[in-house]
């Protein structure tokens, strides 16, 4: 499929003697025609980033759809705008199928195609204009047909994922056949999954598959996760022979999640071999440079309580980059809906721990690997008053003299006070909490309270 879209964007680029480049509607690139002469002045920084990260940026996206480019069913022109990085102007020709817009081939133009008619004044366009057209709308078709083969397999990978554990067999065998009929999948190869948290799908029900290599299938499902255990909380999911599952965890009975939480992406990832996620990451790399990803600040989406999720009552939770976690690798289809909630369990962690990064592996979380198994509940009594807003100094102050094994010296230095302003703080602390910082038992309850509060 991908050599027949580079046979076209060529075919077009031939056919107006300008390099062409094929990309998306969410502005991932697909194929590229070949740009002769110095790169300087072929090309200009936005097409360069285009071709170099395999996506541009979500403020090029809004740039150019400034101009009307998803509404548009002719071809348009594009005027520089050296301000944006748009050195040389362009000719969208949007890729349509049946009125939908699944695409864009972008030809750059510099200065030959200005006098071309787009035929978008009532004129009729020229030939090689609708010959391009023609051309582009061959794409749509294929961009459609490859849109609805990722929808079914994304229905199947969904249907999987939220599985009860008595249908769990058969929707294992309806997503392998279905890979193996459209994707020529072969069973017993590794695989993993991939949680993108948040992933926006207000402009659509289904998240369309992205053009990425070693990308089988993808779904969005709410970031909770499924409900498929609420079945039975006894239910521990012990045949995992990878030896990551969920062994040692609660069972998923015990761990109920909001059914209006945020949409996650699961994206299924082929590996080449065992263990080795190198692909894993680089597609969690590229879903997160999408515009669907990260989202909006979550209005309306405060944990019970508000104080879980980072607000106090009445006060909505800090907006949060998205992040993107990685489940542990396995051969078993049946096996994804264990990994899919540890990499669900490693994307919330990455939200709510920066130094873990933007995207970190269930194996890698250390201690957060038991919190974010931890039933989604109110935050302990004693702690609620620490979490308020109007406390975020003092509940970071503890935070870090906790991480630091309440060593005074290293806490002030790491949050650049006095130490006898680090003191006050903490004294302020024990006193608003009820807790007593020398007490073992106690620093455990305040620390274990503090990181849950920002999962």
């Amino acid at each position: 499929m991908r050599g027949d879209y580079q046979q076209l964007v060529d075919e077009i680029s031939a056919a107006l003697g300008a390099p062409a480049t094929l990309e998306d509607r969410d502005f991932g690139l697909i194929a590229f025609g070949a740009h002769e002469g110095d790169d300087d002045e072929v090309m200009d920084p936005v097409r360069t980033r285009s071709i170099l990260q395999r996506r541009s940026t979500a403020a090029v996206r809004a740039w150019f759809e400034a101009f009307g480019i998803a509404r548009a069913t002719t071809a348009l022109r594009i005027p520089p705008d050296p301000a944006a990085g748009v050195f040389k102007g362009r000719i969208c020709l949007p890729v349509r199928h049946r009125g939908i817009v699944h695409g864009y081939v972008w030809l750059l133009d510099d200065g030959h195609l200005t006098d071309l008619e787009l035929g978008s004044r009532g004129a009729p366009p020229d030939p090689r204009i609708a010959h391009a057209m023609e051309t582009a709308a061959r794409i749509g078709a294929l961009l459609a047909d490859e849109a609805r083969a990722g929808s079914e397999l994304g229905d199947l990978l969904r249907e999987l994922l939220a599985s009860q554990p008595a249908g769990r067999q058969a929707a294992a065998a309806a997503l392998r056949d279905a890979l193996r009929d459209s994707l020529r999948f072969t069973p017993g190869i590794p695989l993993a999954l991939v949680a993108v948290l948040p992933w926006d799908t207000s402009d659509t029900d289904v998240a369309p598959l992205p053009s990425l290599p070693g990308l089988l299938a993808a779904c969005a499902l709410p970031a909770g996760g499924p409900v498929a255990a609420a079945d039975g909380a006894a239910e521990t999911d012990t045949a995992t022979p990878h030896g990551k599952g969920p062994a040692g965890r609660a069972g998923e009975g015990a761990r109920p999640r909001s059914a209006a939480a945020a949409p996650a992406l699961a994206a299924l990832v082929r590996l080449r071999s065992a263990g080795a996620l190198a692909p894993a990451h680089t597609v969690a790399e590229h879903l997160l440079r999408s515009p669907r990803a990260g989202g909006l600040p979550a209005e309306g989406r405060a944990g019970r309580g508000g104080t879980r999720n980072g607000g106090g009552a009445g006060h909505p939770p800090p907006h949060r980059p998205g992040a993107a976690g990685i489940g542990p690798s396995t051969s078993e289809l049946a096996d994804l809906p264990a990994t899919w909630r540890e990499a669900l369990d490693a994307a919330r962690a990455a939200r709510a721990e920066p130094r873990l990064g933007p995207i970190t592996q269930w194996d890698s979380l250390g201690p957060y690997r038991m919190l974010t198994a931890l039933p989604d509940t109110s935050p302990d009594p004693a702690i609620g008053p620490l979490l308020a807003p109007a406390h975020a100094e003092l509940a970071r102050t503890a935070e870090v003299f906790l991480d630091c094994a309440g060593q005074a010296s290293r806490t002030a230095q790491a949050l650049g006070i006095h130490r006898q302003t680090l003191y006050y703080r903490l004294g302020r602390v024990e006193k608003l909490t009820g807790l007593d910082l020398d007490d073992g038992e106690h620093r455990l309850l305040l620390h274990m309270a503090l990181k849950a509060a920002r999962l």
